[in-house]
Order: C-alpha cells, then structure tokens, then sequence
C-alpha cells in the first residue's frame, strides 16, 4: 500500500510527493518562481495559467480587466480535466482563500486529492523578479500586499483541505533543488493483470471458503503450529470483496486466512461494511453489536490482545477499492461508478462501503438501495458483493457475487478474466436473514433488472456520436442521422434484445468499360489484387432479401441468453432490424425447420454452443419486396409494354403507308425489348408464397455461436459449413450457395471464373459476391472492401431501368461515383463486426446497440440506392 507524508519543505531538501491524479494548486505571489517551477516540473498540458487564460479571452496576458473571464475559462478547463481523471496544475497566485475556494470545490465535486506547493519567499526578491520582467508593470504594493495575503492564508491551509498535501517553500535555494514525485493513489493497482479468483462475501464461513479455494485449485495446508497456508495456482491471485466476519461461525479462522494470504501475496482484499465496523468496536468506540457483530466480538474474546491489535490494524488498513488490469477491473464492495472509479474522497469510501440510499426502508425495515448497476455505462468491469442474491447476473459490466453462503445460500467466486462463475453450497444456515434470500420480491427485483439492463437509454445514441471500433478506428455518427435511426428503431424494429448484428451495405465493381456492359468480374479481380489480394472467393448472388437468423436451442436459452420473455427459438429479421415476416407462425417453422437441420449436423455439440447467428438470404425477393412490385416495378413494366407496343404498332402501319419511319421504328423496336427484359428480369425473382414449404433459406455467413465469432475463419470455411447444414435439411428449406475460389495470380483460373458468371448471369442469374479468401484483410491504408458485388446484364435493368443499356444511357452511368458507397460499406462492416463481438465477450447491451444504432444510422446517410 502506498503512503503520503505530510512535509513541508523550509529547507533546500526532500521530494514533493504528489498524488496521480490529484489537483495542486500553485500559491505565491507574482515574482515567486510559480510558472517557472510548473514548466520544470510538470507536462505543459497539465498546468492551466490564469495568465494563459487572460490572453486566451484578451490576447493580452497582462489584461487585469479580462481576469473574472479568464479564470472562468480556468474553471471549465479544470473541471473537463478532473472529469477525465488527469493531474491538473493551477498556476495563479491562489494567495486569497476566495481564490482557493472554487478549485477546492471542483476537487471536491470530481473526487480529487488536492496538493499545495507554497511559494513563500521574500517580497524584495519577487518585486526584482517582477521588475526585471518587461511584461509586467506591477507597483510595488501589489506583490506587497499579495504576500500579506499568503502569510495570513498559511495557518489556515490544512483545514481547507491540504492536510496531507501541503509544501511550503521559503528560499530560491529549496525552490531549485525540490523534486516533484508523482505517487499513484492507493486504489491504483493497473499494473496487476490477473488471473484474479474473485470472492464474495464470506461472514465467517471459514469452512465454505476453503472448500471454494480448493475448487478453484489453490492449495492449502496446515503447518504445525495450526496455521493454515494457502498456495494459489500459478500466476492467479485471489481477490476478497470484503465483508469478512460478522454472523458466521468461524470469523478469527477466516481472518487467519485471508491476512495470512495477503502477507504472501496471495490475495487482495477491500474493506466491507461489517469490518469497519468490527475495527470501531475493537477499538473501543461505542458500536452497537448487532447484525452479527456481537457473534464475531464473542468468538474474539478467546483470541490473544495481540491478534485483535493486528486484525484492527488490517482491516483499517483496506483501500475502499481497488483499479486492476489497465483498468478494465473494479473491486468493491458495494460497487463503485464509473465517476468513483480510481478517485479518492470520503464520499468514494462511503460508496464503496455501503453503495448508495434511497433514504427510505422496505418492508423489512431495510434501506431501500438506489441500482446503481442499471445506469453503469462505464469501460470497466466491476465486481461487487454487500447485499445478497440468489444468483450472480451481469448488468451493464456488473456482477453481485455476495450469494448469501451465511444465509445458506452459497459462496462463489468470479474467475477473471475468464469471467466463469464457480460456487459451493453453504453447510447450513448460520444466520436467519431479516429479508428472505430466495424471497419474491428478490425475484421481482431480479425481473426489474433484467428488463432494465435490456432498454436502450435515449442519451446512449441521441447526438453525435464517435464508435470506437476495432477494424476501422473511429466512426462518426452525424447527429441528423442518428434522429433518422431513433425513428426506426423505436416504430419499426424487432425487440432490441435480439438486434447483435447488422450486415453492412456492400458496393458494386468498378464500371467495366466492356460494350454493352456497366459491371463485370476483371474489375473485381483488379481491385483486390491491387490491395495485395492473392485469392479470392465467388458466391452465386441469390435475388432475395438479406436476412439474420438467429437459433437457439431451446426456449430457455432464448430467455436467458437473450433476456427475452416470449417462448420462441429465435428470430429472422431484415438488414434494418425489421420483423421478417408479418405471420409468427411462418417464422416459428422456420426457425424449427433450421434447428432441426443444425440438430441433425451436430453443430452444437460441434461448435459447443445454444444458439447460433446466420446471414443470409431468403427467397424469394417478392417476400419483403411485394408492395415495391405492385406499385413501382410491375406499374412501369405493364405501362410501358402497352405504351411502346402501341407505338411500335403506329409506327409500323406509318411505315406500310411509305412513309420514312425506320431510324425511328428501330429505336423503339429496342426499347420494346428492353422493357420485355425488364419485365422477365424481375418475375423470375418472385413466386407465390402460400405457406414455409415455398421459401428459400440461403446461408452464407456462419456469424457466431457462444463464446466465439467466426471472422478469423475464411470464406471456405463458412461456405463448407453451411453447405453441410443446407444438407441436413429435411423440408428443402436450406439453399446451398454455389461458390468457387480464384487465383488472382492465374489467368486461366481468372477466365474460368468470369466464364462462369457470364453462363449464370445470362441464364438470369443476379450475379456474384466477389470476396478476399479472409474474412477480413487490411490493405495498406487500411481496411479493404470485404465484399463486392458484379451483377450480371439483365438484372441491373431492374435497378437502373429497361433502357439503360442504350448506349447514350450505358455512358451516362459509367460516370457513376463509388467512393462514398465504399466508405460506407467500410464503416457498417466494422461496427457490425464490433456489435457481434461485442455481444459476445457479453459486454453490455447498451455497448452492443450503440454499434447497432450506429449501422442503421449510416444507412440514412445519401447514397445512390442504384449502387
């Protein structure tokens, strides 16, 4: 543990010890040595000059009119620092108390330990700095009465809050040779990364304890002298939420255990309430023995003076919590927000003691506590105990493991990071709780939870936003889309719950420059063997809609993994987050219908899961697109038919009178064609669907199971998989996606594969999926396009239009711009892919929806919808 020294320095000697992060305020009047001392001392960033700031409001640092801005300006930037829990450095005079007061409120308001460094020399030496100074024109009364200021202020320091921080300097000579020793706080221990076996609330259950110790492979034996010695498995440590005595059978046993495994390194531990109430009482305050502390004073009394001095001198000892693993750990005992987090104030200790009060009681007769877990948004993971429950569940990166071993619930460990949960049953009952551990509204308030940990907070996507990802940096969502997102995820989307994954918008090829043509494979194959690419993979593009379908394995799965309250299997939802399907029923059939298929394969013993997330496509595209036929496809087509067949008809009869129509009866004779093709493009894609046995479910994309995403696995990989669950398909429900792979340094393999898109495409197919043999590649400037697709020459009639092969028409769109379809293809890809993970390692679902939301942001973004 570390430890601050209270020095003041009058004597050219000795360190300033400096807590990290902590606020230090720089007292002295002008002439003393302030800025001089900061800039030798301190990174530029972290000193706020109130001169700084009068040129910043001025540009004249001398403006002593533009001082109440200035330091207005000093407040913000101070406050936004503490916020972000950075040392910050105020270099001003702070010689008046009305100076002082404001920063020690900050300090206050963000947790902050706060330092003074005094500046206590002689008047004559700072008036002949400040003579020597060509920006400073002040009389010699102003650093007089200044330094009045600061000796009346020096009695009064340690009460306005530097007691243990407080270094005063009174010669040139200690000012020069003091060295400024940066110490972190006490809370801090980043540099420990585990494994840690987290453990809940004990209460003298000495028995259980060492039962779960075993468990999770720590030796343990017991020396001559009784003393039992613990040994943890190599390179994990043990780590103690507190609540140590009180109410079990065996408190001095437990306190033996737990100092003894401290003493070697073996564990770490943090305070609970019941100890530091055990302290007060072996110290003689006056504490009343109740909720089991009269049992732990009665079992002491048979203890030696000696060992209650050294049990009172541990648990006084015991940081309110602790700040492991780089950050991304917290242990606490009653938990600790994201704000508390690593801060050091009384208010930090009491929250990590006792949590968080409504000021009312329940039936029991016990405080109400404020959830403080429903609104955690914060990076870290933190683990807690103090108020027990029946089971451990996660809340936004929280977990209560206090399972109540004295009530005759069980005690249990988190193992970290493996983030395994491992517990045994309590013997017996040792204490009848005031409030049942199993008790009903225990099971209510577990429901409550678990519907509020599954709401999306408006103020997590509302605004701007910037999404870190892991495979593209930074991703901006622009406040005007994200309004556009909220109205669809709110009016149109599935239960949120089920919304992990997204599928990104994919780009076309580059325009091909062959006749008659707007795209074709070589332009594929040339821009990925320009990223490095040397082998690629082609998928049969299916005229369907993109679908995610998720399956469990049973409905219990479904409610626990998902936190859903329907008794369902899944789901099937569009790339906007839509229901699928209108009728529940179809739906249910075909998730059975997929379910039977992956019973069949084997996949979750396989793929050691209960459920499993698809991409897809489903088929046909009349499904989801029926009312875009009726009132925009198929009304072109029927109109245009009737409109050139009766113009090709006048102009014919025109031509049978003598008269010179040809050019003119030509053009419209192609045209004609045109809209036939168009009309044949687009029905060949649609049947009627009366009932499952009519659909088509192609998957191509094994996304994840438990435990685990498949992007680390190329596309062979997921096409082979899938292939043999299309296989085990007993209704023909599941289409098999033809696929191939080519050498983009083979010319032979290169000519094979764009044969074979020319047969498909002319035989009506849409086209191809051109994708790296990786799932993911980074290029030399980054990501590279996962995906690109070359549709073939008929079916672009249905995007572009029935005559826009005309070669006026064909030109006009080879201009067409890629670049913003690319980068937003680019960016959709990685927050899907982030979101997927994310669920995954289980991150909160609010982290999960903020990728989610961010997708379907994009996707109001103006593109042209052709590409």
């Amino acid at each position: 543990m570390h430890t601050f020294s209270q020095i003041n320095l009058t004597e050219p000697q000795g360190n300033i010890k400096i807590p990290e992060p902590s606020l230090v305020l720089l007292i002295g009047p002008s002439g003393s040595g302030k800025s001089t001392f900061a800039h030798k001392h301190f990174k530029p960033t972290e000193i706020l000059s109130s001169d700084f700031c009068r040129g910043l409001v001025s540009d004249d640092e001398t403006d002593q009119t533009a001082t109440n801005d200035a330091f207005e300006v000093l407040h913000f930037i101070a406050a936004k620092r503490l916020a972000a829990g950075k040392l910050t450095v105020i270099d001003a005079t702070n010689v008046q108390v009305e100076a002082r007061k404001p920063l020690l409120a900050l300090a206050r308001e963000y947790h902050y330990l706060t330092a003074a460094i005094v500046f206590n020399l002689p008047v004559k030496l700072c008036q002949e700095r400040n003579e020597a100074r060509p920006d400073r024109n002040f009389k010699p009364h102003v650093v007089r009465q200044q330094s009045q200021q600061l000796r009346r202020s020096l009695r009064n320091l340690k009460r306005e809050g530097f007691r243990n921080f407080l270094y005063t300097m009174s010669t040139p000579e200690a000012v020069e040779a003091a060295c400024v020793e940066r110490q972190p706080l006490w809370t801090n221990r980043t540099d420990e990364h585990g494994p840690f076996d987290i453990i809940g609330d004990i209460h003298g259950c000495f028995d259980e304890l060492v039962e779960l110790l075993k468990a999770l492979g720590y030796k343990i034996s017991t020396q001559p002298d009784g003393e039992t010695v613990v040994e943890p498995p190599q390179g994990r440590k043990a780590v103690f939420v507190g609540d140590f005595v009180d109410r079990g059978p065996k408190v001095p046993e437990v306190l033996r255990l737990v100092m003894q495994m401290q003493k070697a390194d073996a564990a770490i531990c943090v305070p609970g309430n019941h100890d530091v109430k055990l302290v007060r009482a072996l110290r003689g305050k006056n504490v009343k023995l109740t909720h089991g502390l009269a049992e732990s004073m009665a079992q002491l009394e048979k203890e030696s003076t000696e060992f209650k001095t050294q049990i009172a001198e541990f648990l006084n000892d015991l940081v309110s919590h602790y700040v492991l693993d780089n950050g991304k750990l917290v242990v606490a005992h009653a938990g600790m927000k994201s704000e508390l987090q690593g801060r050091a104030s009384g208010r930090v200790r009491e929250f990590a003691l006792y949590g968080e009060t409504t000021g009312e009681t329940d039936e029991f007769g016990l405080p109400v506590r404020v959830n403080w877990a429903d609104e955690y948004r914060g990076a870290a993971m933190v683990v807690y105990g103090h108020t027990p429950v029946a089971e451990p569940k996660w809340v936004n990166r929280t977990i209560n493991i206090d399972t109540g071993c004295v009530f005759g619930g069980k005690l249990t460990a988190l193992r970290y990071p493996e983030r395994e949960l491992v517990s045994v049953p309590a013997r017996q009952t040792y204490y009848q709780p005031t409030k049942p551990l199993l008790s009903q509204p225990d099971k209510q308030s577990a429901l409550e939870t678990q519907q509020a940990n599954s709401i999306l907070n408006i103020d997590d996507v509302l605004g701007k936003r910037v999404i870190s990802t892991r495979l593209h940096h930074n991703v901006t969502i622009r406040e005007e889309n994200t309004i556009t997102a909220l109205e669809v995820i709110s009016r149109f989307a599935v239960d949120p719950k089920w919304l992990i994954y997204l599928p990104p918008t994919m780009s076309p090829t580059e325009t091909t420059n062959n006749p008659g043509l707007l795209e074709h494979p070589t332009e594929a194959f040339t821009y990925y063997r320009k990223q490095g690419v040397s082998n690629v993979v082609w998928e049969e593009k299916h005229m369907g809609s993109r679908a995610v379908v998720i399956v469990c394995r049973d409905t219990k799965t479904a409610k626990s993994r998902f936190d859903v309250a329907d008794d369902t299997l899944g789901i099937c939802y569009t790339r906007t987050g839509r229901r699928f399907f209108d009728d529940t029923e179809i739906e249910t059939e075909l998730l059975k219908q997929v379910k039977a298929a992956i019973d069949e394969a084997n996949y979750w013993e396989a793929l050691n899961t209960d459920w499993i997330c698809l991409d897809c496509e489903l088929m046909p595209w009349s499904v989801k697109a029926q009312e875009l036929l009726r009132q925009e496809y198929a009304p072109v087509g029927v109109s245009a038919r009737v409109a050139l067949d009766e113009a090709v008809a006048s102009l014919k009869t025109a031509a049978g009178r003598g008269i010179d129509v040809q050019s003119i009866l030509e053009d419209y004779g192609q045209r004609a064609e045109a809209v036939t093709g168009y009309v044949e493009a687009y029905q060949q894609y649609c049947w009627q669907v009366q009932s499952i046995a009519d659909l088509k479910l192609a998957p191509f994309h094994l996304l994840a199971t438990e435990g685990a995403v498949y992007f680390d696995k190329n596309h062979l990989w997921h096409m082979e998989t899938l292939s043999k669950l299309c296989q085990n398909s007993e209704h023909n429900l599941l289409f098999a996606t033809s696929y191939g792979t080519v050498d983009l340094t083979d010319d032979t393999s290169q000519t094979e594969a764009i044969r074979r898109w020319e047969e498909r495409t002319e035989q009506g197919s849409e086209g191809v999926v051109i994708k790296p043999l990786e799932f993911i590649v980074q290029g030399k400037r980054g990501l590279i396009q996962p995906a690109v697709k070359c549709r073939g020459r008929e079916y672009l009639r249905i995007i572009y239009g029935p005559e826009y092969t005309l070669p006026q028409n064909l030109e006009r769109l080879r201009a067409r711009g890629l670049s913003h379809k690319r980068s937003l293809a680019l960016r959709e890809f990685a927050l899907g892919v982030e979101a997927l993970e994310r669920f995954v390692r289980r991150d909160p679902l609010s982290h999960v929806h903020e990728c989610v939301f961010g997708i379907l942001a994009l996707e109001s973004e103006a593109v042209d919808p052709r590409l």
